[in-house]
C-alpha cells in the first residue's frame, strides 16, 4: 500500500474490505469484477476514481438480472447515467496528460 501511495506501484488489487476507510489518491481505474451488493458499497468502491478533479474510469461487470437491478438502483440513487463500455476507449478520457 505504501508503494502504491508513493506511485512506485501503478496497479493495486484489493478486496471489498479495502473499499472502506482507505484514503488513496490518483486512482484512474477501478474494475469491479462482481457487482457490489448495494448502492453504498458501490459508492465506496468507486469513490476514489477521478477525485479532486482528476480523470477516472469505473468499470463494473454486470452478470445477470440481479446485477442489472443493483446498477439501476445506483443510477437512481446518485442521479447518474452509467453506460456500457464502448469497444474502444480513448486513454485521455481517464488518464491525465495522455
Amino acid at each position: 500500500l505504501v508503494r502504491y501511495k508513493e506511485s512506485q506501484t501503478l496497479i493495486l488489487v484489493a478486496t471489498n474490505l479495502f473499499g472502506r476507510g482507505m484514503d488513496i489518491e490518483r486512482v484512474n481505474i477501478v474494475l469491479s469484477y462482481d457487482m457490489p451488493e448495494d448502492t453504498d458499497t458501490y459508492l465506496h468502491r468507486v469513490a476514489c476514481v477521478g477525485r479532486f478533479g482528476a480523470k477516472g474510469l469505473a468499470v463494473t461487470f454486470v452478470a445477470d438480472e440481479n446485477d442489472a437491478a443493483i446498477l439501476n438502483e445506483v443510477q437512481n440513487c446518485f442521479e447518474v447515467q452509467i453506460t456500457e463500455i464502448p469497444d474502444e476507449i480513448d486513454v485521455s478520457t481517464y488518464i491525465e496528460n495522455r
